[in-house]
Order: structure tokens, then C-alpha cells, then sequence
């Protein structure tokens, strides 16, 4: 393995498996076999654009309003039609569970959103999803160490793999910033005066299949908005939440090693983890991939 080969992990999407999803004739998300399949079967007001070649698969998955309702009219109407969808996706076992979490429908952060979703449904529609990862540090220069995180064994998602010190998605209602202090204290125990710390230095984008939360034909959209964290010694973080099985300080040439010769990080975890690598220059120009890496590592996330 290498480092390079941990980025190209999160940007393993077959483009030809997949087609545009429309909400009022703009492109929001990208569906995959199973989803289009449902969303045929489930007819209005999910409608199928055929191609002009007259291809037996759709061209594009549509969901349209009636232009004339009242905005917020629009939102709950096309919220409501995405949630049955989302009942008929957990019977068909497209997906295998609600998560309970309302994720916004948007194009880019800031946007006013066109809809909400269970966040179990993000990549079966392949919308654009956002989350926040901290990278939490002690010490300087070669002898800096990282706080690493292992999840629990009965995580749906990479269970026993390793994470960042704080990582989570942002729900609807919630900012860059709230999500940072809610999560910091749920998985690592940092009141909101330490987290507060944190400095944002930029963010990790990426498109993949979804590998983990279907059946593995979704598309993960991904824009994380990555902190550093500098503690002080005496702080050891402690999960609050059972997501967490423990903490471990890990050396930069630990963290590395580790990142090269497996998979014990999860996916979208190590290139967050190269990033800061790179940052504070414990990956130089001189690595043979440097370039790679840095393109990698900011995909775009367009439908």
C-alpha cells in the first residue's frame, strides 16, 4: 500500500453506473442502479428523463414542484416524497437502517436547502454531505503525536478501525461550529473551552461508492471541514457516547507507518490524517507522490 493508494480509496466512483437526480430541473445528487430502480417503481412525483437515444436507462431520476406553492410549501413537499422513498429503500434493503438525523439537500455550504433527508439516504441519492474532523495533536516538530481514536466494535461503519480524536456529520440546523463543540464533547470528552481551540485549516472533498451504508451502490459526496487541535498534556480525551472503544497517542512516524502498510484507518479518516501530514511538514515536495497527494485530496464534488 502508500499513501497515495489511501487517498485514490475515496475516489473510486464508476461514473457510467450512476445518473444525475433532478430536483425542479437541477442537478443535486447521483443515483445508482438499486436507487433508480426504486424510484422508477415509485412513480409520481419521482419522474425518469429518458435519453435522446433512446437507451433503455433513464438519463436522469427528476423530482419536480409545482412552481406556483409558496417556497416552503415546495421544501416539505419534496422532503415528504424523499422520506417515503427512503421507507421504500429500507424495505427493499437498499438501505439497512434510518439513522435518525436530518441531513439538508444543497449544492454547496451556505445554500438554502431544497429539502431535507434521513441521513441514511444521503448516498443513496447521492447528495452533497458535510462533516467535521478534528486532528487532535501534542508536542511540536518530529516528536509531535496525535491523539487516535478506535472505534467501537458494533459501529456500522469501519467498526474497530481508527479515527480522528472528533469526527462527525453536520446535521440540518446545525453550524461548522456547533457540530465541532457537540461532537468534540460526545466522542472525546472536550469541554467546549478546549475544543473552542481548534483552528479550521481547510477541508478534504472526495466522490466514491458507498461502500458502508447500503448495499453498495450509492455515491458518497463528501466535503470535510478539518481543525487542528493543539492540547495540552494533561487532557486525555474519553468517549462519552459508546462510539469511541479507546484513545491511543500515536508518533507522526507511527501515524505514517500505520497509514502506508494497511487498513486500519478508516477510509475517509487517513486522508484527513495526510493532510495534516502535509501541513506541518512531515510529508515534503521531496515524496515521490507529493503532487498526487495534493490533487487527491481536494476532488470535485460536483453532481
Amino acid at each position: 500500500m502508500s499513501l497515495l493508494a489511501r487517498v485514490e480509496a475515496c475516489s473510486r466512483l464508476d461514473r457510467s453506473s450512476v445518473v444525475p437526480f433532478l430536483i425542479d430541473g437541477v442537478r443535486y445528487g447521483l443515483v445508482g442502479r438499486s436507487a433508480r430502480r426504486c424510484l422508477t417503481a415509485m412513480g409520481t412525483p419521482f419522474m425518469v428523463q429518458t435519453g435522446s437515444n433512446g437507451d433503455s436507462e433513464p438519463a436522469a431520476i427528476r423530482l419536480d414542484t409545482d412552481p406556483a406553492l409558496p417556497p416552503a410549501d415546495r421544501v416539505a413537499m419534496r422532503s415528504a416524497a424523499l422520506d417515503r422513498a427512503v421507507d421504500r429503500m429500507l424495505e427493499e434493503g437498499i438501505l439497512r437502517r434510518r439513522r435518525s438525523e436530518v441531513y439538508t439537500v444543497v449544492n454547496g455550504w451556505g445554500e438554502t436547502p431544497v429539502a431535507t433527508v434521513d441521513r441514511a439516504a444521503m448516498t443513496a441519492f447521492g447528495f452533497l454531505a458535510f462533516g467535521v474532523h478534528v486532528n487532535g495533536y501534542v508536542g511540536d516538530g518530529p516528536d509531535r503525536k496525535l491523539w487516535i481514536a478506535r472505534r467501537s466494535s458494533d459501529r456500522a461503519i469501519a467498526p474497530g478501525q481508527l479515527d480522528n480524536i472528533v469526527a462527525g456529520g453536520i446535521g440540518d440546523g446545525h453550524s461548522i461550529f456547533e457540530t465541532l463543540i457537540k461532537e468534540s464533547y460526545e466522542e472525546a470528552g472536550l469541554p467546549a473551552e478546549i475544543a473552542g481551540m481548534a483552528r479550521p485549516t481547510g477541508t478534504v472533498s472526495y466522490v466514491t461508492h458507498d461502500t458502508d451504508g447500503g448495499d453498495g451502490t450509492g455515491v458518497r459526496r463528501d466535503v470535510l471541514f478539518n481543525y487542528d487541535l493543539a492540547l495540552p498534556a494533561r487532557v486525555e480525551p474519553y468517549n462519552t457516547d459508546g462510539e469511541v472503544a479507546d484513545f491511543s497517542l500515536m508518533p507522526v512516524n507511527q501515524v505514517i507507518q500505520r497509514l502506508e502498510t494497511g487498513d486500519d484507518f478508516k477510509f475517509n479518516v487517513a486522508p484527513v490524517m495526510i493532510d495534516f501530514l502535509i501541513r506541518h511538514g512531515h510529508i515534503g515536495p521531496e515524496h515521490p507522490d507529493y503532487q498526487a497527494l495534493m490533487q487527491g485530496l481536494h476532488r470535485p464534488v460536483d453532481a
